[in-house]
């Protein structure tokens, strides 16, 4: 590792001569370019995302005025909300990963994660419309108090189990409790994510920066915030995940549920933040920085989050399904019967079996093509992962998956919301410098490379 004035990759300006052939050569360190901004192309890619929300807006609200249209319109804005939340909760979770863990990775990566932690105001105003219309989701929003859940049960509105559980668990699910917790999520965000990334830019500006004092100093504080904050972050997500999700069938429960979800966001910011890195590294700078040993490195990261998603989700299934209890068990036969199955077999197939092939091959990792298509299909995967999880805790579908051209809700809000965070994310992503110069692994990215 260099540090300080064992630093010899030169970065930045330089005699254009010299640079062109270090550029060329496989003896010394490569040289970064005096412009370190994103390339012009990702204002092309915004127009592109800002298109499909276009077009998913129109859809959903034609979607909207088909028999269940608007249910399944709300219920599929729920899972665009996770999937989006995710994104910006896991990326500000994984940058603090990084800073703890550090590597060569999270230098390639940082500027990805960050972006996706600044899109943290547009998932608050998306949670507006959850909480407005909870009542259309939730019980517990639709029951908020004891004489409401009594009246349910008296016109048969709730089960016994569904009252009991929403009396019992009313301290934390209710919609006063809901909010004052995502006030409490949301400024945790907040905090974490202003401090880490205010202080990446003074990273870079400090005038010790290549130093080791320099090096130290940026380290210790950016660990020091990211070690309390995962610790934080598992916790506050747990909440989240039970709050909006868990808590559709409000007689269930699983004590896994929470980790499997910080692993699903892993999942899919991984995904998303290599899916960046390699379409970039097709324009400079990241031409210069990206070497395959890093790429390489993703893509092992990636499947050890694959391995640990199919770990912990058939855990949870095979505990409770051991376990036979009456309260659990109906979770994953409504995932089974009516036409579940199919959907229940694809997700494995597309959400694990799929990547864990295709990253176990050393050589596939190497390649971009096939690269960029797995990590779209992961983030795809993901998407259709959050249906499973989501749709048939409704009453409509529980063991009974009808397809109606009201379920084409789950591609057009998904679109609409995905494409408007995408817009969002890389106007974000276009606003600094994609590479981190004052780092100590900077200089080692730029060595020759040595991965064949």
């Amino acid at each position: 590792m260099a540090y300080g004035h064992e630093q010899h990759a030169p970065i930045g300006a330089g005699d254009p001569g010299s640079a062109a052939h270090a550029l060329h050569t496989d003896h010394g360190p490569r040289v970064l370019p005096s412009d370190l901004s994103a390339p012009p192309v990702v204002a092309v890619w915004k127009a592109r995302a800002l298109v499909a929300a276009a077009i998913g807006l129109v859809l959903s609200v034609i979607i909207a005025f088909f028999p269940l249209g608007f249910d399944h319109v709300l219920r599929a804005y729920l899972l665009a909300f996770m999937l989006c939340f995710g994104l910006a909760g896991g990326g500000l979770c994984m940058l603090m990963l990084q800073y703890v863990s550090g590597g060569k990775w999270g230098l390639i990566l940082r500027r990805p994660l960050e972006a996706m932690t600044r899109t943290l105001p547009l998932i608050v105003v998306l949670f507006v419309p959850l909480i407005l219309l909870g009542k259309h989701l939730w019980l517990w929003a639709a029951f908020s108090s004891h004489e409401a859940v009594e009246n349910g049960l008296a016109n048969h509105l709730l089960t016994e189990g569904q009252a009991h559980s929403l009396n019992w668990k009313r301290a934390m699910l209710s919609p006063g409790s809901v909010a004052v917790q995502f006030i409490v999520v949301f400024g945790f965000m907040a905090v974490w994510q202003y401090f880490l990334n205010r202080w990446s830019v003074e990273r870079d500006a400090d005038p010790a920066r290549g130093t080791q004092a320099s090096f130290e100093f940026w380290r210790i504080r950016s660990e020091n915030l990211s070690g309390i904050g995962i610790l934080l972050y598992t916790i506050l997500l747990t909440a989240v995940v039970i709050d909006l999700v868990m808590s559709l069938d409000i007689t269930w429960y699983s004590t896994m549920y929470g980790l499997i979800y910080l692993v699903g966001q892993g999942y899919a910011v991984l995904a998303l933040g290599t899916n960046t890195i390699i379409r970039l590294s097709q324009f400079q700078p990241l031409s210069t920085a990206l070497r395959k040993t890093e790429q390489y490195d993703l893509g092992k990261f990636m499947l050890g989050f694959v391995m640990l998603n199919i770990y912990l989700s058939f855990a949870q299934f095979l505990i409770i399904w051991s376990a036979n209890s009456p309260e659990e068990i109906p979770w994953y036969l409504n995932r089974i019967h009516g036409g579940w199955w199919t959907i229940t077999s694809l997700d494995f197939i597309f959400h694990w079996v799929v990547p864990f092939v295709c990253l176990l091959s050393r050589s596939f990792k190497y390649d971009n093509r096939k690269m960029l298509g797995l990590t779209a299909w992961m983030l795809f995967a993901r998407v259709f992962d959050l249906f499973w999880l989501i749709e048939p805790n409704f009453p409509d579908a529980m063991g009974n998956l009808h397809f109606s051209i009201s379920l084409l809700a789950y591609i057009a809000v998904p679109l609409f919301i995905g494409g408007l965070w995408l817009w969002f994310y890389l106007t974000n992503l276009a606003s600094r410098p994609v590479l981190v110069l004052n780092d100590p692994h900077t200089a080692e990215v730029l060595e020759p490379e040595h991965a064949h």
